[in-house]
């Protein structure tokens, strides 16, 4: 039983929740195993959200005041309220992708800032891109021109490769054709020689 003291603490808590999230989503995870609601709760942490699960009593409390009264005001049953604090489609992809492999798990209604959303206005939201998708998305766009640019400059390098080693092969098949005149003036020389000493002779 929960004591006094304790209830207002998790009234305390939540009301914090609720004014620092900017998405707030009701579902359940009454029958979820153990194992399975740690890493569900795991995910929502990891997305920058929180899942809390106490009384219904404790909920209308915290949110008394607040756009989220009506929320609360006609729930009955056993619920859980999921908090995004910065990424509403990360944390609402959370509960949807959970619910793809637990019945249990659906979402009764939420708030995205001020405004209402029906349980299909959530399951929208959910699958639109999560924060770190979309950063991955415009990372791509960013990096793009740069390895466009990184391939044109790796091919201006592999043609001037390419170019320098038909100029060396040009070279060396230039070199033999230059020494051969040398060559063949040196063979007319000899015959003139010969033609000097005979001449000497006589």
């Amino acid at each position: 039983m929960l004591t006094r003291a304790k209830k207002e603490e998790i009234v305390a808590g939540l009301k914090e929740s609720i004014e620092n999230s900017n998405a707030v989503f009701l579902t359940n995870m009454i029958g979820v195993g153990a194992n399975d609601s740690v890493a569900i709760r795991k995910k929502v942490r990891d997305a920058d959200g929180k899942v809390v699960v106490t009384r219904n009593t404790l909920f209308k409390r915290a949110a008394a005041g607040t756009h989220l009264e009506d929320l609360f005001k006609e729930i009955k049953g056993p619920h859980a309220v999921a908090f995004a604090f910065k990424d509403a489609p990360g944390v609402a992809k959370v509960i949807y992708e959970a619910g793809k492999e637990n019945e249990l798990i659906d979402f009764k209604g939420g708030f995205l800032k001020d405004k209402p959303l029906t349980p299909e206005e959530v399951e929208q939201l959910a699958k639109l891109p999560s924060r770190d998708e979309m950063l991955g998305t415009l990372l791509a766009t960013f990096m793009a021109p740069v390895s466009a640019f990184a391939r044109v400059l790796h091919a201006i390098n592999e043609k001037k490769k390419e170019g320098g080693d038909a100029v060396e092969a040009a070279s060396e098949e230039a070199a033999p054709a230059e020494e051969a005149p040398a060559e063949e003036a040196k063979s007319e020389e000899a015959p003139a020689e010969a033609a000097n000493e005979e001449k000497t002779e006589e």
